[in-house]
């Protein structure tokens, strides 16, 4: 049987079928740092306002959708009820987030991003678009499929669903 070339097993995915554990834990040490990266420049705006990656997530999704309920909040960003509420009320005590009571249940809370929290939202993302552009840019667009698809593959199925039919289809 004639022997297949590197690039011809790499370019048909065969490859990835194979791989070695130490090539698993470059690939996991990679996202780590990877990770790290990511999260530093928005980690620097925070401390400006003594707010976490929690504080962060939570603006993220609420910008992402307006109007959504503590309780799909809770489920996308799968922390406690009491760790969400401690943010929020954080949030909202420094008017960055304004929880309106539900209109047709009166138990529920919506969420909106104030000005105030709009803006923090647009310095916060600014940072990572310019870290995702760049790497995008230099990566290529087949790389960029291939990593978006990984991502979709690593996230649970509930979590893959909330993605896929988030604002924009998950765009």
């Amino acid at each position: 049987m004639p022997e297949r070339s590197a690039s011809h097993a790499a370019s048909s995915g065969e490859s990835l079928l194979f791989l070695t554990d130490e090539q698993l834990r470059r690939g996991i040490e990679a996202m780590f740092f990877a990770y790290r990266g990511f999260t530093a420049d928005p980690d620097r705006i925070l401390e400006n306002y003594a707010y976490g990656r929690a504080h962060h997530r939570a603006i993220h999704f609420i910008n992402r959708s307006p109007g959504t309920t503590v309780n799909n909040l809770l489920t996308i960003l799968g922390v406690t009820k009491q760790s969400l509420n401690r943010v929020l009320r954080t949030l909202v005590e420094d008017g960055l987030v304004e929880s309106r009571v539900g209109t047709k249940d009166k138990r529920e809370r919506h969420l909106y991003l104030t000005a105030k929290g709009s803006a923090l939202e647009r310095e916060l993302s600014e940072a990572q678009r310019r870290r995702m552009r760049a790497a995008y840019r230099a990566a290529g667009p087949e790389a960029v499929a291939g990593f978006r698809t990984v991502l979709e593959q690593m996230m649970d199925p509930e979590m893959r669903h909330h993605y896929a039919n988030g604002p924009e289809g998950g765009s």
